[in-house]
This record gives C-alpha cells, sequence and structure tokens, in this order.
C-alpha cells in the first residue's frame, strides 16, 4: 500500500513524438522571428532609415504577446507534464521582461535621437550627436565630478552614524528617548528638509542660523553664494537626513553581537580602543560595507535637495548628475540628451555598484 501511495506524488513524462516537437520549434521560433522582424521594421521607421513601418509600437508590443504565447504553449508541446511546470514561472519572467526590455530599447532609440520637445520638427534620428554634445558638455563633466565628492563624504557619515550606534547602544539614561529622537531626520521628506533648513534656516538675511553666523563675526553670511561652501551645506542636510538610516543598520549589528565575546575580551585585557578595533570592528564589517553601499545606492540617486535649494548653483557647484538631467528635460526641454545622459548615468552606476561588490565581498571573505 505504501508503494502505490508513493507513485501518486510521481509525475510520469509524456511520449512526444518526432513530429511534435518539431512543430513545437517551428512555432516557437516562427513566432520569434515575426516579433523580431516587426521590431526592427519599427525600429527602422522610428530611425527615419526605411518608410515601411507602423504609427506606435503597438503591433510590436502584440508580436511579442503572440511569441510569449507561443513559448508557453511550446514548452507543453516540447516537455509535456515539466514544460507544465514551467508555466508556473515563464509567464511572470516575460511580464517582467517586457517591463524592462522595452522602455529600455525605447530609451535606446529616445537617446540617439534630437527630440526637443519645444521644436516643431518633433523627434528624428541624429546618430551620435548626442554622445559628442556629451562629451564636450563641461557641465554634465562638473556634476560627475561632484557625485565622487559627494560619494566620498560616506565615509565621514559612516563614522557619526557608527559612534552614535556605540553610544545608543551603551547603557546611558534615556536610550530609547534619543534613538527615536536620531530617527526623526529619516522620517522626514527630502523636499521638506530642503525648505526646512535650506530655505529658512540657512536665509542669509532672516535664518536664524545666518543670525547666529553674524553674531560669531560672519559678516555676510552665505551659505549657498560660495562654491565650496554651498556643496558643504548640501553635504550637511543630506548628511543630516541620511545618517539615522546607517546608524540603525550598524545600532541593529551591535546589538546582535554576543555579549560573551565582549565579556571575553575584557578578561583578556582588550579594553577601550583595542577591544573596539580587535573585536567590535571586525565583527561588525559586513554590516558596515552593507550599510555604506546601500548609502552610496542613495547618494547616486541625489537630486531633490539640490533641485529644491540652489538648483545646481552657484555655477553648478552643488550639481549632481541627476538634478543636471532633470533640469535638461524640465528647462530645456531636452528629451533625447537627457535620456542619452540617463542612459550613460545607468551604466556607470552598474559598472561602479558591480565594482563595489566585488571589492567588498574580497574584504569580507578572509573574516567570515
Amino acid at each position: 500500500m505504501s508503494g502505490a501511495g508513493d507513485l501518486l506524488h510521481v509525475v510520469s513524462n509524456d511520449t512526444i513524438s518526432a513530429r511534435r516537437k518539431t512543430f513545437a520549434r517551428l512555432t516557437i521560433w516562427g513566432s520569434g522571428l515575426l516579433m523580431l522582424g516587426v521590431g526592427a521594421a519599427q525600429t527602422l521607421h522610428s530611425t527615419g532609415n526605411a518608410a515601411l513601418g507602423f504609427e506606435n509600437w503597438r503591433p510590436t508590443l502584440y508580436a511579442y504577446v503572440a511569441w510569449a504565447i507561443c513559448l508557453c504553449w511550446g514548452q507543453v508541446l516540447l516537455h509535456g507534464e515539466n514544460g507544465k511546470r514551467t508555466l508556473f514561472v515563464l509567464p511572470a519572467a516575460l511580464f517582467v521582461i517586457s517591463l524592462t526590455v522595452f522602455p529600455l530599447l525605447f530609451g535606446l532609440i529616445i537617446a540617439f535621437s534630437d527630440w526637443n520637445l519645444s521644436s516643431p520638427t518633433g523627434r528624428h534620428f541624429n546618430g551620435l550627436d548626442n554622445v559628442r554634445q556629451m562629451l564636450a558638455d563641461p557641465f554634465y563633466w562638473n556634476a560627475m565630478t561632484n557625485m565622487v565628492w559627494y560619494t566620498l563624504a560616506i565615509l565621514v557619515e559612516y563614522a557619526i552614524a557608527f559612534g552614535l550606534a556605540l553610544a545608543l547602544n551603551a547603557e546611558i539614561r534615556a536610550r530609547k528617548f534619543f534613538r527615536v529622537a536620531f530617527l526623526l531626520p529619516l522620517m522626514l521628506s527630502p523636499v521638506a528638509v530642503s525648505w526646512m533648513i535650506g530655505k529658512s534656516m540657512l536665509e542669509p538675511r532672516f535664518g536664524p542660523v545666518a543670525r547666529l553666523a553674524r553674531e560669531l563675526g560672519w559678516e555676510n553670511p552665505s551659505f549657498f553664494g560660495d562654491p565650496i561652501v554651498a556643496k558643504a551645506t548640501i553635504m550637511i542636510m543630506d548628511a543630516w537626513t541620511f545618517i539615522p538610516f546607517m546608524m540603525i543598520m550598524i545600532l541593529a549589528g551591535l546589538q546582535a553581537i554576543p555579549k560573551e565575546l565582549s565579556e571575553a575580551a575584557k578578561v583578556d585585557g582588550a579594553t577601550g580602543w583595542r577591544a573596539f578595533w580587535e573585536v567590535t570592528f571586525p565583527l561588525m564589517l559586513p554590516v558596515s560595507i552593507t550599510a555604506i553601499l546601500i548609502r552610496i545606492i542613495f547618494k547616486l540617486k541625489l537630486a531633490d535637495i539640490v533641485i529644491a535649494v540652489t538648483s545646481g548653483g552657484p555655477g553648478g557647484a552643488t550639481d549632481t548628475v541627476t538634478s543636471f538631467i532633470f533640469r535638461e528635460y524640465r528647462d530645456r526641454s531636452n528629451v533625447g540628451y537627457g535620456t542619452l545622459l540617463a542612459m550613460v548615468y545607468l551604466v556607470v552606476i552598474i559598472i561602479a555598484m558591480t565594482l563595489l561588490m566585488k571589492l567588498a565581498d574580497r574584504i569580507t571573505r578572509p573574516r567570515t
């Protein structure tokens, strides 16, 4: 009886004939070639290289849906019961691909087009003109350079966050109150922080911080007039918003360290800075690297504070790549050039994060 019960869980393969397999392959490849042909025709039509095409991209979308259906059906014809199992995953995977591949391809077409919303001629393909403009654009490369400085500031943010986490992990009075108080900046919107601090407290005439600076001897306090001061002020505002995020991650890591290790370190004579450097910091290295990598991802998207407070000024000193691209869209209506800049920045982010993750894995591997 037990053997008969086990047979209920066995899925037997269907006997699939050669004609059935051939028909399934022809269906899959035929629908795939049809989709590629429709997409290629529409691409040539959109770039102005051929008159054959459609008014919009709907036929390409319909061809993709038809290919997806044929692919799912073909898996069942080819693999029988095993093919039916793939239907639990394959439709969702094809849907996700459609949400990423199609916008990416459309973005690439726009990136190599001259498309200004204020121009009556509309969009037309211009080859590598946008690339040449980008290579000769000093403001874009200035924004790239600024992003390097903004990213390096994360090291200072990490040191402050680690110090706060150590303080909140110690046995101090009102520890719960301070934990909530230090998390308040993270609960605020960056735009709200921009107006509350950048537009109000740092206002050069009537802002309380500016008044305090005059009392201390700064005759004409201008936090956004000098390029270096403006960049440092933006860094401080952004750090004030996101240091609590790093702090809470590091605090969680500190609380996960067994107390026996600290007690053993004290018995061995490791106290104070030595205990931190030889016990706490090595154990916190994986958490620290994770917090830094996530913070870098947030930093690379920095735009809202810059747009709301300085609009990239003075003279592009506080510009980020994202804020610069935003102005290309909003102020200059240059959709084609702005899309190319966004695509290039996406590639830079992917390469940079891949290298950083490999470096992080190399650093943590000997210690874990």
